[in-house]
């Protein structure tokens, strides 16, 4: 039981060094890989009708959003595949880049 606690606590402790590992992004490497983004969002991040502005929400729920339309919890067929190749870094990268316009 207690060597079940020790491996449980180990486990917790480096998924939380994971998470905040990729609690920030860097916004110059999310503006490398914002191409496909800024059809639809545009480069300001201001949105192009019918798609929402990205610019200024918090980097955090942008970053949700993106695992949301990659994992298929959100559905969008579109952004599912453009997403399919990026890592959670890069999408994190991407969120930093768009919260910070």
């Amino acid at each position: 039981m207690k060597r079940a606690l020790v491996i449980s606590a180990g486990l917790l402790l480096l998924m939380s060094i994971s998470v905040s590992a990729l609690a920030s992004g860097d916004p110059a490497a999310g503006e490398s890989k914002a191409g496909a983004c800024i059809a639809c969002h545009s480069a300001s991040g201001e949105g192009v009708e019918p798609n929402p502005p990205l610019a200024g929400l918090k980097e955090a729920y942008i970053a949700k959003q993106l695992q949301d339309f990659k994992s298929g919890a959100r559905e969008n067929a579109m952004k599912k595949m453009i997403l399919q190749p990026l890592s959670d870094q890069d999408m994190v990268d991407l969120a930093a880049y768009f919260a910070s316009k």
